[in-house]
């Protein structure tokens, strides 16, 4: 299949060093909430990549579910296969596509696990169905029917029939801390602009501007 043809011009907007936040973080925010304001679709959705003890990348969509200058977290199954990854190494990377923006946000850090607090705190705002879902499948594990985790879901859902659901002791979140953050805008000619964001330890965000 031939797809050569398809092409897009880039050509909504550019990003100049002096459009930039100094910090990061703020950079991030002010991205973020325009996304939401454009009403994408799961602006929070972003691909998070893991790499196998035998050195092979793995990525998937995840959805984040808050940040602050701590990191970015989101939630998942504890003995999945990213959860599986993530023990054997802790660095990670995270990717928010934004293509009616032009805009793509790129993200590399370590990723920890969050208190228990803080995985009880975001279950329980969870609608029930979501909260059993958590208790139903052993994500990432061979399954020989939809109708097998549906029966599971099921034997899940009457075991608890009435009152509050208790948080799995194999499902939590984790936390990215980030240790460098590129933020690129699509302009013409591919002539796009990236700005890469490092750390100097006590001192402010190197920002570098990279060739498109």
């Amino acid at each position: 299949m031939d797809i050569h043809a398809l092409r897009e011009e880039y050509k909504q907007s550019q990003l100049r060093r002096k459009d930039l936040q100094d910090d990061p973080f703020k950079q991030f925010e002010i991205w973020f909430q325009q996304a939401c304001h454009a009403e994408l679709l799961e602006p929070n959705a972003m691909t998070l990549a893991t790499v196998s003890a035998e050195g092979k990348p793995f990525m998937r969509t995840v959805l984040l579910k808050y940040f602050d200058r701590q990191g970015f977290v989101f939630f998942t199954n504890y003995e999945s296969r990213k959860a599986q990854q993530i023990e054997l190494n802790h660095n990670v990377s995270i990717l928010f596509t934004w293509l009616p923006l032009q805009r793509q946000i790129h993200i590399t850090g370590s990723a920890e696990k969050v208190t228990t607090a803080e995985s009880w705190e975001y279950f329980t705002s969870r609608p029930r169905g979501s909260q059993l879902g958590a208790w139903s499948s052993q994500q990432s594990s061979v399954i020989s029917s939809r109708k097998l985790l549906l029966m599971q879901f099921e034997e899940v859902k009457r075991k608890f029939l009435d009152g509050e659901i208790p948080l799995p002791s194999f499902w939590g979140g984790y936390r990215i801390v980030p240790d460098s953050f590129e933020f690129w805008q699509g302009c013409s000619n591919r002539l796009h602009d990236r700005f890469l964001y490092t750390p100097q330890g006590d001192r402010p965000w190197q920002i570098q501007r990279l060739a498109p």
